[in-house]
């Protein structure tokens, strides 16, 4: 691998940075999605339990005790229930909690994957550029000892390829990792609005029976 890296020239160098950083925000993706695992469709079931069984502040403290984005956006929408219980506009100032802290969550969610897209699209072209240097190379070669000698064009067609198939390396799973990514990130999106939307029914239910 050291050999195929000196033998790449100058394009390996920003090719391993970007292949660093693209596996540094893949490790910080697995992570989050690892966190944020929780089912929003079972957990606002929990919630709901919760709040039959002591109110808003079981509700909280449940919340409280699970670190998943829907946790996260269930906690001020509960807060704002309790603050502003008999309100007449109880359903636009839930909707507008959730929305505000969805906001920051999906925020927190896309964190990195415009990187890693990045990675993917700049890696193939890096490695292009270092193919057309290592052309450039040959060439100048051939010009240099006016005749086609394999030996002095080698090292420069040598550079063109390893450079080329070293951003396709890193592009590829790059390119993979962003579409799981993204449709791991779109589904639970999906289910944190429809788990949302059943939270905001249930209280405005149990505003209406006056819990």
């Amino acid at each position: 691998m050291l050999d195929l890296f000196n033998r790449g020239g100058w394009a390996m160098w920003p090719l391993l940075l970007a292949a660093l950083i693209c596996i540094a925000y893949i490790i910080e993706r697995l992570i989050t999605l690892t966190r944020a695992r929780a089912n929003p469709a079972l957990f606002v079931d929990y919630i709901k339990q919760a709040f039959e069984q002591g109110g808003t502040e079981d509700a909280i403290a449940l919340c409280n005790q699970n670190p998943s984005p829907v946790a996260r956006i269930f906690t001020p929408a509960l807060e704002k229930y309790e603050k502003y219980k008999g309100s007449s506009d109880m359903k636009t100032i839930l909707e507008e909690s959730i929305t505000a802290a969805g906001s920051v969550e999906l925020t927190f969610l896309d964190r990195g994957m415009l990187v890693i897209a990045a990675v993917a699209g700049v890696a193939p072209l890096m490695g292009f550029l270092g193919t057309v240097s290592g052309m450039i190379r040959a060439f100048d070669a051939i010009a240099a000892a006016g005749t086609i000698d394999p030996v002095l064009v080698s090292s420069g067609i040598s550079e063109a390829l390893i450079t080329t198939a070293t951003g396709l390396v890193i592009a590829i799973p790059a390119a993979s990792a962003h579409v799981f990514f993204t449709s791991r990130i779109n589904a639970y999106t999906r289910a944190m609005e429809q788990a949302s939307n059943s939270l905001i029914e249930f209280l405005l239910e149990e505003e209406e029976k006056g819990g």
